[in-house]
């Protein structure tokens, strides 16, 4: 798998499904959902159209290391000491080696403004060396978490352009990198953010019915947000997905359950809709559905 143009002119077809062929939502099925998803957070930084790409500049390092796992621990200390310029310094080190953890903490570095100035862009460009230097051959157990979410992040950077650059927005690609982070490496946030492209129609035909399966696997995972558009669509049978009340009042306190902060407020409002909604019956069947699934929520 690579993110070049190369690689990336082919559209590649979703996990489980017969290349080009999809089904197709109705608008007013749909509809439904417009106002919850204009609402809720991508779970990442933004996207692009790489038809060219400038390469990362890395700083001159001012210590020497015997190796890029020497900087990368070396990095790591520093990090975790709170010295997040030495970090980065070493880091770029072990990046220039091309070690993908480092290549990824210098990423997430860049992309949340973390001890250096926010630029999505070189975060754009480390996430992409990682995804570059990837293979077919099977997943890296040691670096599977790594891969599966530089993938994600390239995803997420299709998704919106980085203003001023030359990364514009490119759906399709997006559909690509979740697809693959989703289905190759197993990675939640992709499976919820691929999810989102089949609900919304968004750089594939819109599909229910494989939202609702991508956002099963990541809720499975512990992933709160997965859960709470899953439990919405299964207390509601949106999109022609078939309704199942207990389960949807299950998953949905299981998200609400999860929610932490303001971010999360769309959950709690899902969820207090729903139940509001919901049957007695209903809700303590959903309560004792509940003392079974513990583990779900420890996994997260």
């Amino acid at each position: 798998m690579r993110t070049s143009r190369t690689d990336l002119s082919r559209r590649r077809a979703p996990a489980g499904a017969d290349p080009g062929r999809f089904r197709s939502a109705s608008r007013a099925a749909l509809a439904a959902w417009a106002l919850v998803l204009l609402a809720l957070p991508t779970d990442a930084p933004r996207a692009l159209d790489a038809n060219v790409r400038t390469p990362v500049q890395v700083p001159v390092v001012d210590k020497n290391y015997r190796s890029a796992k020497d900087a990368l621990r070396a990095g790591m200390r520093e990090y975790n000491a709170g010295d997040k310029q030495g970090a980065a310094r070493a880091l770029e080190y072990a990046a220039g080696q091309g070690h993908a953890l480092a290549l990824w903490k210098l990423g997430r570095m860049y992309a949340d403004g973390d001890g250096v100035p926010h630029d999505d862009l070189k975060a754009f460009e480390f996430f992409s060396r990682i995804a570059d230097a990837s293979t077919d051959d099977g997943p890296d157990p040691q670096n599977s978490a790594v891969l599966g979410s530089a993938f994600t992040a390239l995803g997420t950077y299709f998704l919106e352009g980085i203003k001023g650059t030359y990364v514009r927005p490119n759906p399709e690609r997006a559909y690509d990198m979740f697809n693959y982070a989703a289905s190759y490496y197993g990675d939640p946030n992709a499976q919820y953010n691929l999810a989102r492209l089949y609900l919304e129609g968004t750089g594939v035909e819109a599909d229910p019915r494989q939202a609702a399966r991508w956002f099963n696997l990541a809720a499975e995972k512990g992933h709160h947000p997965a859960q709470a558009l899953l439990g919405d669509m299964l207390m509601n049978g949106l999109g022609g997905v078939p309704i199942q009340r207990v389960k949807g009042l299950m998953w949905l306190s299981l998200a609400r359950e999860g929610a932490e902060g303001r971010k999360d407020d769309w959950i709690v409002s899902l969820y207090d809709k729903n139940w509001a909604a919901a049957a007695e019956d209903d809700r303590t069947e959903a309560q004792t559905q509940l003392q079974t699934v513990g583990s779900i929520r420890r996994r997260h």
